[in-house]
């Protein structure tokens, strides 16, 4: 998965601190990263590289996080300016804008994950510039990532949205779907954010029935997930069929949903939690370990 990076190590510890001249830089502007890429090999411009080639760039950096020795920091947007900078230099080997989808296939997959990871806490600082309370300008805590404001004291740190990713199964069989509506149209697993005053497992069993108009049991936990697209905590787990196995299509969240034997599972190459759970299931591997 996207967050598989060992040997190296990920630390999301707080520092108030300043970029050396080694750091990696992450810089966003319109849903965009600032990178280097040949084919599927990325990296990032330094803090020296940026300080040489961006003159009109204004404004602090802000610590993310450090991959191993390493360390990330966010640059401010970049405005129009050092945008141009950019545009007037034609060597070869520049940065480019990126879309964050690139990244799921990138490599080295620690840069990926830094990327992803970055983008997402660039979009809540981005949020966060203003109280969401009385409106005043929000300031950073010296000795945590939160924001805070001076006027009324409103706190806010970075958001994360729960979501459950279900495995529904019947003896050698698994349940897969594909959205309605979405751009991604490749087979997909029962998921849904938990609502306010819910537990994880009472939205696994409130998915389910939405979605495909099933009954579930012996509901396993598996793995949870960072998926920085969404701003997503993702929890897997594999629940079996109770009774009834007739599916109930709900078309406005699925465009399709099977029974699917192991044999008839796609094999798959991807980073998330959902491929996965569907390969784990085809391999015949499941988590004995019940959960609710």
């Amino acid at each position: 998965m996207i967050q598989d990076i060992g040997p190296e190590r990920y630390h999301n510890e707080y520092k108030n601190a300043k970029p050396k001249e080694d750091s990696r830089i992450l810089c966003c502007r319109k849903g965009k990263l600032l990178l280097r890429h040949q084919g599927r090999e990325i990296s990032f411009l330094t803090y020296g590289e940026v300080k040489e080639r961006f003159p009109r760039l204004g404004g602090e950096c802000r610590y993310l996080f450090a991959i191993d020795g390493i360390e990330y920091f966010l640059m401010p947007e970049l405005g129009k300016e050092a945008f141009q900078d950019l545009e007037e230099e034609r060597q070869q080997e520049e940065p480019v804008w990126s879309g964050i989808d690139f990244l799921r296939k990138a490599s080295p997959r620690e840069a990926a994950f830094a990327g992803v990871t970055g983008f997402q806490l660039a979009g809540w600082y981005q949020s966060r510039r203003f109280c969401p309370a009385c409106g005043r300008r929000m300031r950073h805590s010296e000795t945590e990532r939160m924001m805070y404001c001076p006027a009324c004291g409103q706190r806010e740190y970075p958001k994360l949205n729960p979501a459950v990713i279900v495995a529904v199964t019947e003896d050698d069989r698994i349940l897969l779907t594909k959205y309605a509506g979405r751009a991604y149209t490749k087979y997909a697993l029962i998921a849904g954010y938990t609502e306010i005053g819910e537990t994880v497992e009472e939205t696994v069993r409130r998915e389910v029935m939405e979605e495909v108009g099933l009954k579930v049991k012996n509901i396993r936990y598996y793995k949870s997930q960072p998926w920085s697209f969404t701003d997503t905590l993702l929890m897997g787990f594999f629940a079996e069929v109770e009774g009834d196995d007739t599916i109930r299509l709900d078309e406005n969240e699925l465009q399709v949903a099977k029974w699917c034997t192991r044999d008839e599972i796609p094999e798959n190459d991807g980073i998330s939690l959902t491929r996965e759970m569907m390969d784990v299931f085809r391999r015949g591997s499941v988590p004995p370990v019940r959960f609710s």
